[in-house]
């Protein structure tokens, strides 16, 4: 996974995630192994419920995703491929265009250096995350971590059985995003490689301000920062194509995470009887920020700017509300059709330059 020119050592940073991270709730094997089964039922389940509000089906002959329920040690590993599959390939198209690249020896310290914060990172992450669709890393697979589901739905105090499918329509929405969609994966793809190659940073340089950015977001989860607000990735963004990546990259981020928002609530009680308490709790848990989310708004240094990250909810349902779900399904049809940043409050300018027609409520 790692490698003497990483920028991250994401084998320490797996291994100190699985070090760190907490086993979970107390559960008896018979219970642990029910809610394994469930949670395969409920993914299954929510496949055709998601089809039927969204339209969204897989493309003919496309393979099926793996769902796999996890642990919080194995949705940590699998996190460290998927960013290793993000980040390492920047490093190494810096360090091939330096004339004189750092020592061996001291490309190794700071790699350990960066793998440590970075597995720190993991292991916060890992007792939390309730699920996720992998883009990167081995890709193609629904990861729900058992752990982190169980302990929300007792601390919430909910119906498990509903909270269980109510969290596989979220992760089951953003499957069929990518299996439906073929060309959303490599267009993401295409955006990290432009953003690559508008990058022009010293690797030694590169490094250190990913520390930084690290440390930065490791004190913005536990709720000990300085009382600034890091520059996150932004420090790294000197080029205007880079900023253009930028905002494209949240635009679309926007629009997935606010699809699968409104399917989550879309599909109603006859579905989910206690759709409502559901949302009610779990947003006074997550008081409108989930880790995540935060850790997002950390990573890019954007606190203002990624608010539009939560407004693809707002853009998703206001698209509903004046084109109805065929016309909100033209989005698509291919990377013309996604939002602008400036749409994602303003759902009304993407009807009228996509649609060609006045926003009139449908």
């Amino acid at each position: 996974m790692s490698s003497a020119s990483s920028m991250v050592d994401w084998d320490l940073a797996g291994r100190t995630a699985r070090r760190l991270v907490s086993p979970g709730p107390r559960t008896t094997r018979e219970e642990a192994a029910a809610v394994v089964r469930e949670l395969h039922e409920a993914a299954a389940t929510a496949v055709a419920h998601v089809e039927a509000l969204t339209g969204l089906s897989p493309v003919p002959g496309g393979a099926v995703p793996e769902v796999v329920v996890v642990d919080r040690p194995a949705w940590a590993d699998a996190n460290a491929r998927g960013m290793a599959t993000l980040l390492d390939p920047l490093v190494e198209k810096l360090a091939e265009q330096q004339e004189s690249r750092p020592g061996a020896l001291a490309t190794a310290i700071g790699s350990r250096a960066t793998g440590l914060q970075a597995g720190g990172l993991l292991a916060f992450l890992a007792s939390r995350v309730l699920g996720q669709y992998e883009i990167f890393g081995t890709g193609g697979r629904l990861l729900l971590v058992a752990p982190n589901i169980v302990a929300t739905e007792r601390k919430l105090g909910v119906d498990p059985s509903d909270f269980r499918l109510w969290v596989c329509l979220h992760e089951v929405t953003h499957q069929l995003q990518f299996t439906g969609v073929p060309w959303l994966h490599g267009y993401l793809e295409t955006q990290i490689a432009e953003f690559v190659s508008a990058t022009d940073l010293a690797p030694d340089v590169l490094r250190e301000r990913v520390q930084d950015v690290f440390r930065s977001i490791l004190d913005a989860v536990r709720g000990t920062e300085p009382g600034r607000e890091p520059e996150g990735l932004m420090a790294l963004i000197q080029d205007p194509r880079q900023r253009e990546v930028l905002d494209r990259v949240t635009a679309v981020m926007s629009l997935v995470e606010g699809h699968a928002e409104y399917v989550m609530d879309g599909v109603g009680p006859d579905v989910v009887p206690s759709v409502r308490t559901l949302r009610k709790r779990f947003a006074q848990r997550r008081k409108g920020r989930g880790p995540l989310d935060r850790v997002l708004r950390r990573l890019l240094g954007l606190e203002q700017k990624m608010k539009q990250y939560a407004d693809g909810r707002v853009f998703v349902g206001g698209v509903v509300d004046l084109a109805g779900m065929e016309g909100f399904n033209r989005v698509w049809d291919g990377p013309e059709n996604l939002p602008r940043i400036d749409e994602l409050t303003a759902p009304e300018r993407w009807v009228e330059r996509v649609l060609g027609r006045p926003a009139i409520p449908a």
